[in-house]
């Protein structure tokens, strides 16, 4: 990954630590060939002309908030009152928008905004560790190997995240990184967890990592901020030399490195470069009444730097919530195994809340709801029954989640789990099915195959798309 921590390895003149800039230039020999790439974008563009397909090609960009740990299903989106007392809680269900429908009472900006988001009640799998289930929920495979949440790192042998596949089968504008994960990585007490990078594509299509906190002090968009000290020609300079030397490794075609690092230099270069890229990622250039309507934390600055992202044109954003500043720095992440219901009532739903219904509003006054689609990621949900420390455990059987946007039909609710939210009683999904939901929105055939290291190939989702909540 291209990361931007400060003091870090030997730092080049141009600011790049040596160990950075190997990273950018490594890339390995999957994916597509041009004329497949083409073929899959003639084909998009062919089913949303004839109207074929509901959805398909709708989204132009995805924003995924990750809740790392997951809200417990009969606490957000599938309340159980009926329940017995030891699972369904404190808390009471409330109306939403769509009749019939209800959230948690501690949600209600977002149940005024059902019509606009799609339910799925009765995603399940069976990955009860936070690296495996990441692994699926974001790269829609198991992953080959054993893992434990000490021992779980990334592999390049590892399948890609769907944002790097996105960044590499979609056009991205060549200053701006296609896809970004902010502002931490997932896996906060020790290696950052597998399924957070382009695996066997190759550093080229890692996601850009800010590795900072939006709109808090000391907050830097990292090689991205400018350098007021380097003149504009010592700049341009620069990039003639990385292009001299990018032109002289094109025609050692047959060396694999040097063929693979060529173009992802340049690439490299022109974002950290680009005026562009440093506007989006300007946060505080937002007027004050809008960094407020998205509330003074990191998750609600996250999701406005994630619509400024967008709106330039990003492909993918990924927010991770790890940890707050409410309630202090190092503040509490959804993984609530303990005094789940105070830290979710406190310090979890409010900020989720406000910023998540900002996001949506706010993108759909600016017309670009229709074409991002935004999906409210668990890796999985938590047990029914509550635990003697007052929390809720990992639990992958049944769980719920949701997606605006893009392609998705506003309002509708798809799947019923069992009288305790245990396990799907009608319509079960995968969270490869929600992958391919998303694949299909984008306009990318989910039949698509990726060609690893070994060029061999790898079906790019083994599920299909929920019709039933595409538009």
């Amino acid at each position: 990954m291209l990361r931007l921590e400060r003091n870090q390895g030997v730092r080049l003149c141009d600011g790049l630590t040596r160990r950075e800039a190997m990273r950018i230039g490594g890339l390995g020999l999957g994916g597509l060939s041009l004329p497949g790439l083409l073929r899959l974008q003639a084909q998009a563009a062919e089913s949303v002309a004839e109207g074929r397909a509901p959805g398909f090609g709708r989204a132009k960009s995805v924003i995924i908030f990750s809740t790392n740990g997951g809200t417990a299903q009969m606490d957000s989106f599938d309340p159980k009152p009926d329940a017995p007392a030891e699972v369904r809680g404190t808390w009471k269900p409330i109306n939403t928008s769509v009749p019939g429908v209800t959230l948690n009472e501690h949600l209600p900006r977002l149940a005024k905004l059902q019509h606009k988001t799609a339910i799925l009640r009765a995603i399940h799998h069976n990955q009860t560790l936070h690296p495996s289930a990441i692994y699926l929920t974001l790269c829609g495979d198991l992953i080959g190997r054993v893992v434990t949440p000490e021992s779980a790192t990334m592999s390049r042998d590892d399948k890609p995240h769907f944002g790097s596949v996105v960044s590499k089968l979609l056009p991205v504008k060549p200053d701006l990184p296609g896809f970004v994960m902010l502002p931490e990585a997932m896996g906060p007490n020790g290696p950052e967890w597998p399924g957070q990078f382009a695996g066997f594509l190759g550093s080229g299509y890692d996601p850009y990592r800010v590795n900072s906190f939006p709109g808090q002090p000391g907050y830097s968009p990292g090689a991205l901020a400018s350098d007021p000290e380097l003149p504009a020609a010592r700049l341009g300079n620069r990039r003639l030399l990385l292009d001299q030397i990018g032109h002289t490794a094109s025609r050692l075609d047959k060396v694999a490195a040097a063929t693979n690092l060529d173009p992802h230099y340049l690439k490299a270069f022109d974002v950290i470069s680009s005026p562009a890229a440093q506007r989006a990622f300007d946060v505080e250039a937002e007027p004050a009444e809008v960094r407020e309507r998205y509330g003074d934390h990191y998750f609600g600055q996250c999701c406005l730097l994630a619509r400024r992202l967008v709106e330039a044109g990003v492909r993918l954003v990924q927010i991770n919530w790890l940890r707050s500043n409410i309630g202090g720095v190092g503040g509490p992440g959804y993984d609530t195994h303990q005094n789940h219901f105070a830290l979710t009532r406190d310090q979890l739903y409010p900020p989720t809340d406000l910023a998540f219904t900002a996001l949506l509003e706010d993108l759909d006054e600016r017309g670009l709801l229709d074409e991002t689609l935004v999906y409210f990621h668990n890796e999985f949900g938590r047990t029914p029954k509550v635990n003697p420390r007052g929390g809720r455990d990992h639990w992958p059987s049944c769980y719920s989640t949701l997606l605006a946007g893009g392609g998705i039909k506003g309002g509708a609710v798809y799947g019923a789990s069992d009288k305790i939210g245990a396990y799907p009683a009608a319509d079960p999904v995968t969270p490869q099915d929600v992958l391919a939901t998303i694949y299909h929105a984008l306009g990318i055939d989910v039949e698509t195959h990726l060609y690893d290291q070994l060029n061999r190939p790898h079906k790019l989702v083994k599920g299909d798309p929920i019709r039933a909540i595409l538009a």
